[in-house]
C-alpha cells in the first residue's frame, strides 16, 4: 500500500472510529471534479493561479493537455446546501491563525473537505503548495472508489479472465469479449466516435532488463504485431515513437509492478491514442501478467476514458491458485 493509501485508510479510521456519527446525505457531483471556495480577489490572484497550477496540474499521458481535476470556483457566500455535498473540496478562509487540516464527510458521504486557514494569499498558497500531493492523492482515491461504486451497479459477468488468466478485474457490462485466443484478451466498449479497450495477457518471468521501458516498448509492439491489426493491410498497433511515455515502479494488489501511461499508433494509419499498462510480477506462477487500457476517441477529452480505463485496471486481482 502506498504512503497516500495509508493516508486515506488513516483519515477513514480516525473518522469511522467515533462511537456515534449523525447522518450525512450522499455526496454529488461529476468524477474529477473539485469544489474551491474562496472569494473572487483571491481565485483572481496568486491563491487561485497557485491551486490552478498545484491542483489542476496536467493528466500524465493523454496527447492533449488536460487537467487532472476540472476547478468549480464558489464565493463562500454561495457555499451552502448542494454545493456543500460535493465530494471533494477545497475551503479557504482568512485567519490570522494559519492551519491546514483535512476533514471527511462533513457535509456528505464520501466527502474529502482540505480545510486552510491563513491572514494572506501568500500563506494560503504556501499551505497549497506544501500539501498538495496529499490532497491530490485523497482526492485521486476518493474518484477512484466512487467509480468502482458506479461500476460494481451494473458490472460485466464474463469470466473470460477468471477462465484464461486467473484473475479479475471489475468492468461494466458495457464492455464486450472482442478476442480470446490462448494468450490474449481483448475487451471493447464503444463510446461517442471511438471505443475504450482492454487487453491482458502473459509473458515468461524473464529477468528485468536494465532498460524497462525499451522492454516494455518491444514487448507492446510485437503484442501488436500478432493481436492488434489495425484498419488497412499491414497496420498494427505499436508504441508511439515520438511520444516518451511515462514509467513508474509501483505495486497493483501488493504484487511488484511497472506502470507505464503513454502514446499509441497504428503503423501505416493514422490512428492514435493514450494508453495506461500494467506489467504485474507473479512469482508464483512464472509470470508476467500484463493488463492494459488504451483509448481511441478522436476530437474528444480524454482524461475521462484514462481515468476510467485506469480505475478498471487498479481493479486488479489474482485468483490464488497456481496456473497448470
Amino acid at each position: 500500500m502506498n504512503k497516500i493509501a495509508v493516508l486515506f485508510a488513516l483519515l477513514l479510521s480516525a473518522c469511522s472510529s467515533k462511537k456515534e456519527q449523525s447522518y450525512v446525505t450522499a455526496s454529488n457531483g461529476n468524477l474529477n471534479h473539485v469544489t474551491v471556495v474562496m472569494n473572487d480577489e483571491e481565485w483572481n490572484g496568486e491563491l487561485g493561479e497557485t491551486v490552478r497550477n498545484e491542483i489542476a496540474s496536467i493528466y500524465e499521458g493523454l496527447p492533449i493537455d488536460e487537467p487532472r481535476f476540472s476547478l468549480r470556483h464558489l464565493h463562500p457566500t454561495s457555499f451552502e446546501g448542494f454545493f456543500r455535498n460535493s465530494r471533494n473540496i477545497l475551503w479557504f478562509k482568512k485567519d490570522s491563525l494559519s492551519s491546514f487540516e483535512l476533514r471527511q464527510n462533513q457535509f456528505a458521504k464520501p466527502q474529502i473537505v482540505g480545510f486552510f486557514k491563513g491572514e494572506d494569499q501568500e500563506v494560503l498558497s504556501e499551505y497549497v503548495k506544501e500539501n498538495a500531493q496529499l490532497i491530490i492523492g485523497l482526492f485521486e482515491e476518493n474518484e477512484r472508489k466512487e467509480k468502482l461504486r458506479r461500476i460494481k451497479k451494473s458490472m460485466a459477468n464474463e469470466g473470460t479472465l477468471e477462465k484464461r488468466f486467473n484473475i479479475s478485474m471489475n468492468y461494466p457490462s458495457a464492455y464486450k469479449t472482442l478476442k480470446d485466443t490462448t494468450n490474449f484478451i481483448w475487451i471493447r466498449k464503444p463510446v461517442q466516435k471511438g471505443h475504450l479497450n482492454i487487453v491482458a495477457y502473459t509473458l515468461p518471468l524473464n529477468g528485468v532488463s536494465k532498460n524497462p521501458l525499451d522492454q516494455i516498448k518491444k514487448m507492446r509492439d510485437s503484442i501488436g504485431k500478432i493481436y492488434i491489426p489495425g484498419r488497412l493491410k499491414g497496420g498494427y498497433m505499436i508504441t508511439e515513437e515520438a511520444y516518451l511515455p511515462y514509467l513508474y515502479k509501483t505495486k497493483l494488489n501488493e504484487q511488484e509492478a511497472y506502470l507505464t501511461k503513454g502514446m499509441w499508433e497504428v503503423k501505416k494509419d493514422f490512428m492514435a491514442g493514450p494508453f495506461v499498462n500494467y506489467k504485474i510480477k507473479d512469482e508464483k506462477n512464472s509470470r508476467w501478467i500484463i493488463i492494459e487500457g488504451f483509448a481511441f476517441a478522436p476530437t474528444i477529452s480524454k482524461r475521462d476514458y484514462m481515468f476510467e480505463l485506469n480505475t478498471i485496471l487498479t481493479s486488479f486481482k489474482q485468483i490464488d491458485k497456481k496456473v497448470n
